[in-house]
């Protein structure tokens, strides 16, 4: 399975300590550039020591032809542009972004698209976590990541929690 990701992700998951969460559900997660720029950034975060590259299970591929990226920047930042044209270049099976905008623009392009929250019912589905509660409160307090009430719900419903 290819699977591309945005910053959203992997920095969330290793803000709250379960950086491992991508390798475990994929093995391999592909980043562009600009990704791996913003998480090498975000490292110098006391919190987020652990995002230092190379990070485990998260691999470095330059986009070979920057067109789609250089179109879709009008409409979402650098890196989540990259990492959309990465997918599309990579025929990825899955694209992992958080971003709203990103998502549609992804979603209009013909990705299959999955966030953090989904990440995290999947991983309690496949014995990974044990709960997803925990890890979303952590998500909400520590990393800052924000859950509507009603998004909140649903998602420990989904998890069966």
């Amino acid at each position: 399975m290819i699977v591309v990701s945005n910053t959203s992700p992997i920095m969330n998951l290793a803000l709250v300590g379960h950086g491992d969460l991508l390798v475990r559900l994929f093995g391999t997660v592909f980043v562009p550039d600009a990704v791996w720029q913003e998480l090498a950034a975000i490292g110098a975060d006391p919190r987020a020591a652990n995002l230092n590259p190379p990070l485990p299970g998260v691999a470095l591929r330059s986009l070979k032809d920057r067109a789609l990226a250089n179109a879709l920047v009008r409409e979402v930042d650098p890196g989540e542009a990259e990492a959309i044209a990465l997918a599309v270049e990579m025929r990825a099976d899955l694209m992992l972004l958080d971003d709203r905008l990103a998502r549609r623009a992804a979603l209009r392009l013909g990705l299959r698209v999955g966030g953090l929250l989904g990440l995290l019912v999947d991983a309690k589905g496949k014995g990974i976590l044990p709960e997803v509660r925990p890890v979303l409160d952590e998500l909400i307090a520590k990393a800052g990541f924000w859950v509507g009430s009603s998004l909140y719900a649903r998602v420990l419903s989904e998890a069966g929690e």
